[in-house]
């Protein structure tokens, strides 16, 4: 692995991100389960606040798939942009601390314009995955 990709992964502290994965991935299958038993049992109706992207009429292994991979994106870029804004935003603070001044924007191993690119781009992919799994979580999308 490149020095700049585990630069990257320092700064979002992705190690971190991996331990948080079992959270993200217990709600995304508590609300599948969730979402197969309504479908099956015919709840999903206009009067419930459900937009699908797609119509299932069944279980779906691939839709399920899908969903999945996209929650694991969305949780990624997420979070990443999140820390790495944060890290961003508290340069100046971390230069000044001896225990955080080896961080990698105070050190100098990432730029800070680096690094808002950083959040930027994980920002942009979280939005355009949240736009593939459904209008709700899209619409959502810019406050999360």
């Amino acid at each position: 692995m490149s020095s700049k990709v585990k630069n990257y992964l320092s700064l979002v502290k992705f190690s971190h991100t991996i331990f948080a994965m079992p959270f993200a991935l217990i709600g995304f299958v508590l609300g599948m389960i969730k979402f197969n038993q309504e479908l099956k049992n015919g709840e999903l109706n206009s009067s419930k606040f459900y937009v699908i992207s797609f119509q299932h009429s069944s279980w779906d292994f691939m839709y399920l798939l899908q969903t999945f991979f996209l929650v694991l994106i969305c949780m990624i870029s997420a979070r990443s942009a999140a820390m790495a804004f944060n890290r961003y935003l508290d340069r100046s603070f971390d230069a000044k601390n001896p225990r955080t001044a080896i961080r990698e924007i105070p050190a100098g191993i990432i730029s800070a314009n680096s690094a808002l690119r950083f959040v930027i781009l994980s920002s942009v992919i979280f939005v355009i995955a949240t736009f593939f799994i459904n209008t709700i979580c899209f619409a959502l999308s810019p406050v999360a």
